[in-house]
């Protein structure tokens, strides 16, 4: 379980705020014995002056020393101490920024804070929770300038000492939401040896796990002395209370899918899927280059260059039709197209093109289905025949209603051609130790890999189907595994 210290100056400081044991003088935790590394201790640091040496500076320094998960880190500290340094977090806020001030003066200096990612004012809530997550710290004070566009030109971090009564509201009612979401009451149930989170998005139309999945998930988890939990985008910074995450929503590179999985590499945690797994599987340039580079079997493939139009010419030549045109990072089947003829080749290569400045083309090879063989840290775990969507060439088919898929067969490892279970093997070996799920055509005895899936399918009564609940505890065994290796190493 889990304990949270805050940190202060002077114990009067508190006054104005519920009395907790759980508040302390610098001195006072500077004297503390470090606690065991099997308890994880959250540390939130209210000293006033957190300059550089300073007490507030060492406070967060200590806990990092100690293996406690403090707020605000040294990094954030030191980012936010140079503008060189917390601009480069910023780039992708502008759009969030114009869409806040659209409609405020331009000859105006805007100054607010923000308390544990939240701003009075519910204008400032979506610029206020952006911050808090590049930026964790307890008050935030924000500068917005208007040059040319609305810039943020000031972050510090502030002390409660400084606030209004509103804000001392706000920055209270702040404190005990985040503590009551993050630190979680303890609860009469078993003893469990490790805690790990499932991120999943209950709105998604095509989750990677449903929920019979899920619920199977944690039973397996529970069975072997895991406390398993379901968070979701909004439990961002509840992330250290864990030891792991597996993450059972669609991945991508700029989504929260991505950020999740790079935090929880920061904070030690173990992590399925690994930031470095995401990069590499959900793009298909990369994986191209990739297996080219491996050897590992594919059908024929060229890289198209936006602005090469000797590309198209040559492809023509060296393939002939019906060609696949796949936009890199699609999921399910989207943004893949076949091309029958040069008329919709190029129709097709200007709508793709203004997604991204590279596409890749495939020779078409035709099969009734894929096999799909699961991966798990350099072992098969299971295999599928996922078939093809009747009187279409691909195993999803999206209309504008809804999503019809093919019919499925779960079968035995042993049972897959070798060549199949191969290919898929070999595709696995440079992208690293997670779970994939590979996709490969048999075509004459063959296996020809189409792509690695870095967040592969794990549906109640499809691919458990032959391993029923063996599934689910090869998978939380893994994690058990790893959480074990990483406690025995700290």
């Amino acid at each position: 379980m889990s304990q949270t210290i805050i940190v202060i100056d002077d114990l009067s400081d508190w006054a104005h705020f519920y009395p907790s044991e759980e508040v302390m003088t610098f001195s006072q935790y500077f004297k503390a014995q470090p606690r065991s590394a099997t308890q994880r201790t959250r540390v939130i640091n209210l000293c006033d002056n957190s300059r550089y040496l300073s007490d507030g500076y060492y406070c967060s320094l200590l806990a990092e020393a100690r293996r406690n998960h403090v707020m605000p880190s040294v990094r954030v500290l030191n980012d936010l101490a140079k503008r060189s340094l917390y601009r480069l977090h910023l780039e992708d806020v502008s759009e969030t920024l114009e869409k806040t001030l659209r409609s405020h003066n331009h000859e105006d200096t805007l100054r607010l804070r923000t308390f544990f990612g939240h701003a009075i004012r519910t204008e400032y809530s979506e610029l206020a929770r952006r911050l808090f997550e590049r930026f964790p710290c307890p008050i935030l004070e924000i500068t917005l300038r208007f040059r040319k566009r609305w810039e943020i030109t000031g972050l510090k971090p502030r002390s409660h000492r400084e606030l209004s009564d509103e804000e001392e509201t706000a920055f209270a009612e702040s404190l005990n939401e985040f503590s009551r979401k993050i630190w979680r009451k303890k609860k009469t149930r078993k003893n469990f040896r490790y805690d790990l989170a499932i991120l999943t998005n209950s709105d998604e139309k095509l989750p990677p796990s449903d929920k019979g999945a899920l619920k199977k998930m944690i039973a397996a988890g529970n069975d072997l002395g895991i406390d398993v939990e379901l968070i979701k985008q909004t439990d961002y910074m509840s992330l250290p209370e864990f030891d792991g995450l597996f993450i059972r929503e669609t991945t991508a590179i700029d989504h929260h899918t991505y950020r999740f999985a790079k935090r929880a590499e920061s904070e030690n945690m173990v992590v399925i899927d690994d930031p470095t797994s995401i990069l590499r599987c959900t793009n298909k340039v990369y994986l191209a280059e990739l297996f080219r580079a491996h050897k590992v079997p594919t059908p024929r493939t060229r890289v198209l260059h936006k602005n090469n139009p000797q590309h198209i010419i040559d492809l023509e030549n060296d393939f002939g039709y019906p060609i696949v045109i796949k936009i890199p990072d699609g999921s399910f089947s989207r943004g893949v197209v076949k091309i029958q003829n040069n008329t919709e080749l190029h129709q097709h290569l200007n709508e793709l093109f203004q997604k991204s400045s590279l596409l890749l083309a495939q020779e078409f090879l035709f099969t009734e289905f894929d096999w799909r063989i699961g991966i798990l840290n350099r072992k098969p775990l299971f295999a599928c025949r996922y078939f093809m969507v009747k009187n279409h060439w691909q195993i999803y088919l999206h209309g504008s209603n809804r999503t019809h898929s093919g019919g499925f067969e779960t079968v035995s490892v042993d049972s897959v051609p070798k060549p199949v279970v191969q290919a898929a093997f070999n595709a696995t070996l440079p992208i690293g130790d997670g779970f994939y799920g590979v996709d490969v055509k048999e075509v004459n005895g063959k296996g020809y890999v189409i792509e690695v899936n870095d967040n592969p399918n794990i549906d109640s009564g499809v691919e458990d189907k032959y391993l029923g609940k063996e599934l689910y505890r090869i998978l939380m065994s893994e994690f058990l595994r790893r959480m074990d290796l990483r406690r025995n190493t700290q």
